[in-house]
């Protein structure tokens, strides 16, 4: 099948770019072991064709099976010269959670094929231009006109990111990062791209990306989803996001009132008196982002160029 120009598709592309937005994930860092996947898929054929993929991964700097809730502090916390600790001299570092998941679903009947696919899996860590998770699919298909052939394609990718926070003065190369207050603040983050067709004839191409274990907190998480195609029948192409993001306020001990902010900070963190309860102390995170973004666009009929490109990065520092 002819293909009508894809390359030249993604430079008209719709791009939808959240990494504007002041959001602070830390990447969770490498098990000791990592592990890699690669595929590499090439079909064609004439008559019937299917495939599916399905992909959950999760990644956690503490114990994945003691959830929930998350781990978010030691029950004595103190300001040491090399940082808050807690009464066994382990540096606090409360857990940060991602779950990572990737759907594709097609099926194509009655009509010829074309069909590349190259999907890349790997848990170590990576720095800001690379990534965890890679997948790039090429699909052709024209039916056959006494026949009635159709083809239906699906794909989604989602991110979901948690933390209760922790302390940055462990987790950033670069000596600006920790914040004026020390602390990398709680977060709950998910995002979701994706697109899908059916018809009776297509070439498109697409493009699913994701970033989330570093060995610093100076690389930000990130995916990136695109998609271009030609054809007849519909197209659909989205971006569902719910940021919720947290401040720094004051680490307190409620019973004596002496501050285990790291030291220096004392006059300038505000505090969170809504978590400063039962006598225990507390990181003072209060939330201070709430976004909702939604975003869809489709197309039906004999469809000439249709592409979309969203991206979404999220850190301290960004690029």
């Amino acid at each position: 099948m002819k293909r009508q120009g894809i390359a030249a598709i993604f430079a008209l592309a719709l791009l939808v770019i959240l990494s504007g937005i002041a959001m602070a994930d830390d990447a969770v860092s490498a098990t000791r072991e990592t592990q890699g996947i690669t595929t590499v898929t090439h079909v064609v054929v004439y008559g019937t064709f299917t495939d599916s993929a399905d992909v959950v991964w999760q990644s956690s700097n503490q114990d994945l099976r003691n959830n929930p809730p998350l781990n978010n502090y030691s029950d004595d916390i103190i300001q040491t010269s090399s940082g808050l600790q807690n009464t066994n001299n382990q540096t606090w570092t409360p857990e940060a959670q991602y779950t990572m998941s990737y759907s594709e679903q097609t099926l194509a009947d009655n009509g010829y094929i074309e069909w590349d696919k190259t999907a890349s899996l790997d848990t170590g860590n990576k720095v800001a231009n690379q990534d965890n998770f890679k997948v790039t699919t090429q699909f052709d298909f024209v039916s056959f006109e006494d026949a009635y052939g159709r083809a239906t394609f699906s794909e989604s990718l989602l991110l979901d990111a948690a933390s209760m926070g922790s302390g940055a003065s462990n987790r950033y190369l670069c000596p600006w990062g920790t914040g004026d207050s020390g602390f990398i603040p709680a977060y709950c983050n998910i995002v979701e791209m994706g697109s899908s067709f059916t018809g009776s004839r297509v070439s498109m191409i697409t493009q699913a990306n994701e970033r989330h274990v570093a060995a610093s907190g100076d690389v930000p998480v990130a995916m990136s989803y695109n998609v271009a195609l030609s054809g007849v029948g519909s197209a659909a192409a989205w971006i569902n996001a719910h940021i919720m993001e947290g401040r720094t306020g004051a680490a307190y001990d409620n019973v004596s009132g002496t501050s285990i902010a790291p030291s220096g900070y004392v006059d300038t963190i505000v505090v969170n008196p809504d978590l400063l309860k039962n006598k225990v102390p507390t990181t003072g995170f209060m939330q201070s982002v709430d976004l909702v973004y939604k975003e869809k666009t489709t197309a039906s009929g004999t469809i000439q160029d249709f592409s979309k490109s969203m991206s979404y990065q999220s850190g301290t520092r960004r690029i």
